[in-house]
């Protein structure tokens, strides 16, 4: 409630319970239990809240996620289907980098933050808004994530984090008292019982991660998997893919067997996720390194983006030179750690996927692929740029190669090394005296 020109801010508290009006906050808002306290407790603390959900690829109902927000107390409500920006400015920039975090981890909620909080930011520069909220708990990745972007993007934005306030976590030290508070308001409360561990899905990926999976002795219990089906079960003959690149992204997607033929960046990612998840691929389990410090258990489930992953490290490795591909694997893996930490728009992120793109200008040809019970393995590839001479390589054929030059090549690499091992004997003789 605004005060009238000359009306005390006072007036308008009921018995002090409504705080002084604080402007306008926007709200990445998800529909959950989570996000909706935090919509009515942000309106208990003066804040006119507009909700901003943005369709990542996630299962949901939209409708009723909006009219619970207004019903709620929201404002406004704004659903964004993003899927597309996702896939063609964050995800196509991963495959090029080969992305993968700690080894495994191919960065699905790592890429979805910094496309969520743009859309945010957008709608705080629509309606006015000083501040932006999310339901981000403090101990994890994605409170730095959409606050790094948040701030990248409008450098004067507030943000409201309600984990992080002592008023907001003393009050909800857990999901009971959290529970209680949303039946004393009335805010839908699941009447089933909740899965025993926290989901995140986009169109990449989904993550579980707490309650029962934080002793990482525990395995995966029966039922989990959402996206994957069990490879143990999956069918007994394989996809045979045909996916085509340009400039190190993905144009074309053909299923051998029946001919199917998938070609806009939406719908190609989407088929893929298909086809894996059919046959159980994109199945992790780690224990990986916080950006704030602490380790986590992390189970994920990224069927595409393991297709594409494989798929483009054999076509990059087919066109690309040996020295440049060794400079651009250092790129790679700084681009992951930085997408992880929040640094999607830093100005070294910048430059990095610049520097990533320029390198795959000639990394283009179509890589043949299996996928079948939780494996994808390479058949073969063909490039107009590719690099391998078969003349060149072949045992059969001599080609532009002097056999007899490779014995000065030996002699002048072996230098350094008999050079050591002789200083070594020098040095093990002096001991043994």
């Amino acid at each position: 409630m605004d005060t009238q020109p000359g009306q005390p801010a006072s007036h308008v508290l009921r018995r002090g319970t409504m705080a002084q009006p604080k402007g306008t906050v926007v709200l990445a808002y998800s529909g959950g239990l989570d996000t909706s306290c935090i919509l009515v407790w942000l309106k208990e603390q003066g804040y006119d809240v507009v909700a901003y959900l943005a369709n990542i690829g996630q299962k949901e109902d939209f409708e009723a996620a909006r009219k619970k927000a207004l019903a709620l107390g929201a404002k406004k409500v704004y659903i964004e289907d993003v899927c597309r920006e996702f896939v063609e400015e964050f995800i196509w920039p991963a495959v090029q980098a080969n992305a993968v975090y700690e080894d495994r981890y191919l960065l699905g909620t790592a890429l979805a933050r910094p496309c969520i909080a743009r859309g945010l930011v957008e709608v705080a520069r629509k309606e006015g808004a000083q501040h932006v909220a999310h339901g981000a708990t403090g101990k994890g990745n994605d409170q730095v994530r959409f606050e790094l972007t948040c701030y990248a993007l409008c450098p004067s934005i507030k943000v409201v984090a309600p984990w992080r306030l002592p008023e907001f976590y003393q009050r909800f030290p857990g999901r009971r008292e959290l529970m209680d508070y949303a039946q004393k308001h009335g805010i839908p409360v699941p009447v089933t019982p909740q899965t025993p561990w926290s989901m995140d899905e986009n169109l990449m990926h989904i993550s579980y991660e707490a309650g029962i999976l934080e002793n990482p002795k525990n395995p995966a219990p029966p039922g989990l998997y959402t996206k994957t089906c069990d490879p143990a079960t999956s069918p007994d003959t394989p996809d045979v893919l045909e996916i085509e690149f340009e400039k190190g992204v993905p144009v074309k997607v053909t299923n051998v067997g029946d001919g199917a033929v998938r070609r806009s960046a939406l719908e190609l990612f989407m088929y893929l996720n298909d086809i894996a998840g059919k046959h159980g691929v994109g199945r992790i389990d780690i224990v990986e390194n916080r950006f704030v410090g602490m380790k986590s258990r992390g189970i994920y489930e990224t069927p595409a983006g393991t297709i594409l992953y494989h798929a483009h490290l054999d076509i990059e490795a087919f066109t690309m030179d040996r020295e440049v591909r060794k400079i651009k694997q250092g790129l790679s893996l700084k681009f992951s750690e930085l997408v992880y930490n929040g640094f999607w728009h830093s100005p070294e992120g910048e430059f990095l996927r610049h520097c990533i793109a320029r390198s795959q200008q000639a990394v283009a040809g179509t890589v043949r692929l299996s996928v079948f019970k939780g494996h994808v393995s390479i058949l073969g590839r063909a490039s107009p740029c590719s690099l391998y001479n078969e003349e060149l390589v072949s045992m059969n054929v001599q080609g532009d190669y002097e056999p007899a030059d490779a014995t000065g090549f030996i002699n002048i690499n072996s230098l350094r090394l008999k050079e050591y091992h002789r200083l070594q004997s020098k040095v093990t003789a002096k001991q043994a005296e």
